[in-house]
C-alpha cells in the first residue's frame, strides 16, 4: 500500500507517465470490455460495485487505500510503473479477463 500512496503522490506532483512508446498494453490478448485496465480510469472502476469487487479480488486492500481519491484519474496501468511489485502484468492481465466477464453498465 506504501508503493501505492508513494505513486498517487508522483502522479500529482507532475511526474510524466512513461510515453506510449514504452509502455506495452498488458491486455493485447484478451477479450473485448467496456473496462480495460490500460484506459479506463480507476474512479470509473471504483464507482461501479462489480468493477471494484474484481481490483480488490486482484489486488486485496487496494480500494481501501486512504489516498485512492489521488488516483481515480489514472489507469491501473499507469499506476503499476509506480507500485510493479504490487500492479503486476500478472494482476492486470487477471483483473482484465475478469472485467470482460462484467455486463456493460448502462
Amino acid at each position: 500500500m506504501k508503493s501505492i500512496v508513494i505513486a498517487m503522490s508522483m502522479a500529482l506532483a507532475g511526474t510524466a507517465p512513461l510515453s506510449p512508446a514504452h509502455a506495452q498494453p498488458a491486455t493485447s490478448s484478451s477479450p473485448a470490455s467496456a473496462y480495460n485496465v490500460d484506459t479506463t480510469d480507476i474512479g470509473t472502476l471504483l464507482d461501479d460495485a462489480a468493477a471494484k469487487a474484481v481490483v480488490d479480488k486482484h489486488l486485496p486492500g487496494f480500494s481501501a487505500n486512504a489516498q485512492i481519491d489521488m488516483a481515480r484519474g489514472m489507469t491501473l496501468k499507469a499506476v503499476q510503473q509506480y507500485a510493479p511489485d504490487m500492479v503486476t502484468d500478472k494482476a492486470l492481465a487477471a483483473i482484465q479477463l475478469d472485467l470482460a466477464k462484467l455486463p456493460t453498465p448502462k
